[in-house]
């Protein structure tokens, strides 16, 4: 399998927005779009996107995971963007639409099809500084994925970052290429200077997430995550996840967590902790990095806990369990 997110289908699903009101979604090649030098997305960053992903059964079917948890996530960063406002239905028949059209190219298990949805401002107005895009271009492209991580799911090394933040606390729970952009550097410089694979960002000591994913700890029966504000991305997988373990009867404490508490929880010999995201799904955390000093968690490879919560969440993407939340949609 090629990087992940490097192969994409030769044709997208595409909506646009002029004039008060969205255009037919139609199916056009892939491989361009058409975009005024000046366009908003250009110069202001009106724009954001989602992850989802499409798995393919044992008896051949096409399913969804949690698209409609998508699709308002998606309509929540639009808004809070100033991006033009769509309907549900629209986007939900956008993704089937495309998924439909490129059913025989979604990989068997443990590959999937990985769906990205964009909304990008696209009217030519550089003077608009502090004001909204009136015109969009929202579409969908598809791109048949293996494993995030090149080398399967390793324990990975986090820096912890105490200083920074990933990005403005108010936009955290926006899905933007700006957030991503902005915790570049950070996690640049973490791989160079101590072989990080990513930075756990922890403004004035308060554990939040990774430039990528969320952030999970688990002490014995207990699963332990920053509580839903602003500040961060309120991941699918890590509801998902956390759905999960309370099913199986863990104790899901969503709080402030601060670094001290993490490093002191995270060296108990049974201590466990991973990143959830699309793309991750749910990946060990064998090193945490502050300042000079690395801190083993746990036994420092991926623990019994962290496995079962992810083979759990891929048995039902693959349809080898029970969907007892209503997660999938065949298409």
């Amino acid at each position: 399998m090629a990087a992940f997110g490097t192969v994409f289908m030769p044709e997208m699903a595409v909506a646009r927005f002029s004039d008060g009101a969205w255009s037919s979604a139609e199916i056009v090649s892939s491989n361009s779009i058409s975009l005024h030098p000046g366009a908003h997305v250009l110069h202001y960053a009106s724009t954001c996107f989602e992850g989802l992903k499409a798995f393919r059964h044992e008896d051949g079917s096409i399913h969804l995971f949690r698209m409609d948890r998508n699709v308002a996530r998606m309509q929540q960063s639009s808004q809070l963007l100033s991006l033009p406002a769509f309907e549900t239905p629209m986007l939900e028949q956008m993704i089937i639409d495309i998924v439909r059209r490129f059913a025989a190219e979604v990989p068997a298990p443990p590959g999937s099809m990985y769906i990205r949805p964009t909304h990008i401002g696209t009217e030519a107005a550089i003077g608009k500084a502090a004001a909204p895009t009136l015109s969009s271009m929202l579409y969908v492209l598809l791109s048949p994925v293996g494993d995030y991580f090149a080398g399967g799911a390793k324990p990975l090394r986090l820096l912890l970052e105490e200083n920074g933040a990933r990005c403005a606390a108010h936009m955290g729970m926006v899905k933007s290429g700006g957030n991503y952009a902005s915790a570049l550097q950070p996690i640049l410089k973490a791989r160079a200077s101590v072989q990080a694979d990513q930075v756990l960002f922890c403004p004035g000591g308060d554990v939040q997430e990774t430039g990528a994913a969320n952030f999970l700890l688990i002490d014995g029966n207990e699963i332990i995550t920053k509580a839903l504000d602003t500040s961060f991305l309120h991941g699918v997988t890590r509801d998902s996840i956390l759905t999960l373990a309370r099913d199986l009867g863990m104790t899901v404490s969503e709080r402030e967590l601060s670094v001290e508490e993490l490093l002191e929880r995270a060296a108990k010999p049974g201590a466990e902790a991973a990143l959830s995201g699309t793309a991750a799904v749910l990946t060990p955390v064998g090193t945490l990095i502050r300042g000079t000093q690395e801190h083993q968690v746990g036994s420092g490879e991926a623990g019994p806990v962290t496995m079962k919560l992810r083979q759990a969440l891929n048995a039902i993407q693959w349809g080898k369990a029970e969907d007892k939340h209503g997660w999938l949609r065949k298409v």
